[in-house]
């Protein structure tokens, strides 16, 4: 039997040990858009969980674990991987219930319940997934639970999940094909084995050190390794640069040798012709004047100095800025709105369409069951749309529509064209389910292009994609990969405008400048003629240099 306490200690392993292995789980995503963050929304969702589960006794009971966490995750839950994974908690809330201890049984029972909400939830499940595994593993739970002790029945339990998630590969052409199994089964594997190795006796996983200078010859990507850096601000300037080796260069590994003695946080990649460094320094002058001992800089990238107490002093002014916007509303009227958006212009547009709350988010930045529901509670309506606006956020915000009393409306939007089309064809006149078919409607009309960047090497159906080559997203799927951001775009566009398209709108990003945006929609207008108007809005969006509205 399993007592409460110990099954506090498992969770608080699993979480710890997702935490560590994020990045793992990350890369695993097969699709090489800038978005790989389904171990960063499972070690999100479960972390926020921790602190209730440190502050429960060793009186604790199972139940009472159980249902802690499971609400914890629930309102933490980002992205669909996240939303799964707290289904799954669930499960075990519900299966635990009442009980102060926990047999081999009981586990089993609960983790067919959380296997079963977690199917219910995707309205169109695909086998190869996060979901298969932690069939897999019920399955296993089910077959051994009255003959093995709890060591055994684990052991059992995880072998399972870890066969079935070798075999995903063999279930979904697109893993095959990029050599890779499925990262939200992955996470959950880890998740299994960390609680497994609790149960078993072990001690509880400590957060890993920070990441080691990554090797000359490291796969990493430059980008990705410092981003684990986020923890103390030890030094003030974060200085990064790339130079270019000059004949004779010395050996880099005495660049980063000195750069340690100033500073911390040390990336240095040296690859055939340049050297790329990223260090946290107060000297960051001399950083700069001890590479040039190594060779020159290039203009473009050029190099970046930015001040972090600055930066994280925004960040939590920006958080409590959006913790305090969000407080509750009485209903006012009749009809209310929530977004979700990141960029100023395209948050500016949602509410010059009548928007009552902007959530920040999208691609990269999901934002949790909890962000949502927030936001539903401050706006002041008694019938609320909810627009999620990317695919990996509608489930949050249909669990978010769980938790409230409020009649909401989370319409299926998954890009920032569908939203602003739905926002559109909204009718203050008509009644919910009327506007709710209208603005369906209209958005499924919408086609949306994307412009963004590879961020790694892939192979992805049938293209052999290089990091950070241009690649071209016709609503949603890969459409084609080019050198030149303005020739993707005008291609694209090209390709979405049909014989009876009379608008275009080109959203640029925040990595786009003006005049390059301007020179871009005059081109298109001249390609295009007088029969096509095109529009051009500054979105000031991450990670998308161009999103393509046509219709």
């Amino acid at each position: 039997m399993i007592k409460g306490s110990l099954l506090r200690d498992a969770y608080i392993s699993a979480g710890v040990t997702i935490a560590n292995n994020k990045r793992k789980v990350d890369e695993l995503n097969v699709f090489p858009v800038p978005d790989g963050d389904t171990g960063t929304n499972m070690s999100m969702t479960i972390g926020n969980a921790m602190g209730e589960l440190k502050r429960l006794g060793d009186d604790t009971t199972v139940s009472e674990v159980a249902s802690v966490a499971a609400s914890a995750l629930l309102r933490g839950a980002r992205g669909n991987s996240g939303v799964i994974l707290s289904l799954l908690f669930r499960g075990f809330a519900k299966g635990l219930k009442g009980l102060e201890e926990a047999s081999c049984e009981d586990f089993a029972n609960a983790l067919e319940l959380g296997v079963d909400a977690a199917y219910k939830a995707v309205m169109k499940p695909v086998e190869g997934t996060v979901l298969t595994v932690s069939k897999a593993a019920s399955l296993k739970a089910r077959e051994v639970c009255r003959t093995s002790d709890d060591s055994v029945f684990w052991d059992e339990v995880c072998a399972a999940a870890e066969e079935t998630l070798a075999r995903t590969p063999e279930m979904l052409p697109a893993l095959k094909k990029a050599g890779v199994v499925d990262a939200g089964g992955q996470g959950f594997v880890i998740v299994l084995k960390a609680m497994r190795d609790v149960f078993k006796g072990g001690a509880i996983a400590e957060p890993a050190a920070a990441a080691q200078p990554v090797k000359a010859d490291s796969n990493d990507s430059f980008k990705t390794a410092v981003s684990e850096f986020d923890e103390e601000i030890n030094y003030t300037y974060c200085t990064e640069f790339i130079v270019e080796k000059d004949p004779g260069c010395p050996d880099p590994f005495k660049l980063r040798a000195y750069l340690e003695t100033i500073g911390d946080c040390v990336v240095l990649v040296d690859d055939e012709d340049i050297i790329k460094v990223h260090v946290h320094t107060d000297n960051p002058g001399k950083a700069l004047q001890k590479a040039l001992e190594f060779g020159h800089f290039i203009n473009d990238p050029k190099p970046k100095i930015e001040n972090m107490r600055i930066q994280h002093e925004n960040k939590v002014n920006e958080v409590k800025e959006r913790e305090e916007g969000f407080s509750p509303a009485e209903p006012e009227k009749e009809y209310g709105f929530v977004c979700v958006a990141a960029g100023h212009g395209i948050e500016a547009m949602f509410m010059d369409l009548g928007a009552d709350v902007v959530v920040k988010g999208g691609q990269t930045m999901n934002p949790s069951t909890d962000d949502i529901l927030r936001a539903i509670l401050s706006t002041p309506a008694r019938t609320i749309f909810v627009l999620p606006n990317n695919k990996n956020i509608i489930m949050a915000a249909e669990q978010a529509m769980k938790l409230t009393d409020r009649n909401v409306c989370v319409l299926q939007t998954r890009t920032i064209p569908q939203g602003i089309s739905a926002m559109l064809a909204f009718d203050d006149s008509l009644g919910l389910s009327e506007n709710r078919i209208a603005m369906t409607k209209a958005f499924e009309k919408v086609q949306t292009g994307q412009i963004t960047f590879a961020a790694r090497d892939s192979e992805y159906e049938g293209h052999s994609i290089k990091e950070g080559e241009i690649l071209a997203l016709d609503n949603g799927k890969l459409s084609f990969t080019e050198k030149d951001i303005n020739k993707a775009a005008l291609k694209l566009v090209r390709k979405l405008v049909k014989g009876d398209a009379a608008y275009v709108t080109l959203i640029y990003g925040a990595d786009v400048t003006d005049e390059n945006a301007e020179y871009l929609h005059q081109i298109i207008q001249a390609k295009l003629g007088d029969k096509v108007e095109v529009m051009l809005v500054n979105g000031g969006q991450p990670v998308y240099y161009y999103i393509i509205s046509v219709e």
